[in-house]
């Protein structure tokens, strides 16, 4: 790990995605970031429920009959369900590789939901937040006491 001349020393904290590092010291127009990132995900929402409006006319229209709406509308409201609660889970731990390959597919077709979770975690924090602080808090515990045996043998 190469640091810069005048950085402190240790592990370095992971960025997030429209935060950078401000969500360590809540620094660096991390409010301003959050109402920002809340305004634009409640602002996708709005836009992706137009959408499948307009695919759900798209479906009167052409008049493909109640069962294939039903079907439909159900198999989004399904997979939306499925991505929040994947989505809101993602923000405390990290999920694991082959589940999040195996469910990519799942996760576009509830894209309203992936939103709306991340629309809901940016209320509180920045979305991963307590993720990441978990794991850079640990890393800098291991990286004190590596530090401190080092220290007692020199």
């Amino acid at each position: 790990m190469s640091h810069e001349p005048g950085s402190p020393a240790g592990p370095r904290p992971e960025p997030i995605r429209f935060f950078a590092a401000t969500w360590v010291d809540h620094d660096g127009g991390y409010a301003a970031r959050r109402v920002a990132v809340a305004v634009g995900s409640l602002a996708a929402i709005v836009a992706s429920c137009l959408v499948l409006r307009f695919a759900y006319e798209g479906l009167e229209i052409a008049a493909v009959g109640g069962f294939v709406t039903l079907v439909v509308v159900a198999m989004f409201a399904v997979c939306s369900a499925l991505a929040f609660r994947h989505t809101w889970a993602g923000h405390s731990k990290r999920p694991a590789p082959d589940t999040e390959s195996a469910l990519r597919g799942l996760l576009t077709i509830g894209f309203v939901g992936a939103l709306a979770a991340y629309f809901f975690r940016s209320l509180t924090e920045a979305p991963g937040e307590g993720l990441h602080r978990t794991e850079y808090e640990t890393a800098r515990a291991a990286y004190a006491r590596r530090a401190a045996r080092r220290k007692g043998r020199a």
